[in-house]
């Protein structure tokens, strides 16, 4: 399975961006992983699909990120509020079956940059 996203940028402190990501076929769970320079590759949010839809969140992001999921369409879309600062990095869409475990699954999209910054 193929993943694309787009979205990203440059926004101020306290502003807002949604990051999306469609899959070519169909996949068990989506999400983003996220790395800043320095660190490590992060899970930020992950979600199943369908009417019964799994969630998780980094501590980090909860209350000011939100994943949703389209089964028909295979995309997943990330909606980032009250961005910070430290939400700067290299934003990736992942998949795979054990995603929603934390687990990265073997299907990437291409990195988009977010960066927080006045």
């Amino acid at each position: 399975v193929q993943l694309q996203a787009s979205g990203g940028g440059l926004v101020q402190p306290g502003g807002s961006l949604r990051l999306s990501c469609a899959a070519s076929g169909s996949i068990f769970s989506m999400g983003w992983f996220r790395q800043a320079p320095g660190n490590q590759r992060e899970l930020v949010a992950a979600t199943t699909f369908g009417n019964n839809a799994i969630t998780r969140y980094a501590d980090s992001v909860k209350g000011r990120f939100t994943i949703s999921s389209d089964k028909a369409e295979n995309t997943v879309t990330l909606q980032m509020n009250s961005l910070e600062a430290e939400d700067t990095g290299v934003y990736y869409c992942n998949g795979g079956l054990l995603l929603i475990r934390g687990i990265p699954g073997e299907s990437w999209g291409q990195g988009t940059e977010v960066t927080v910054s006045s």
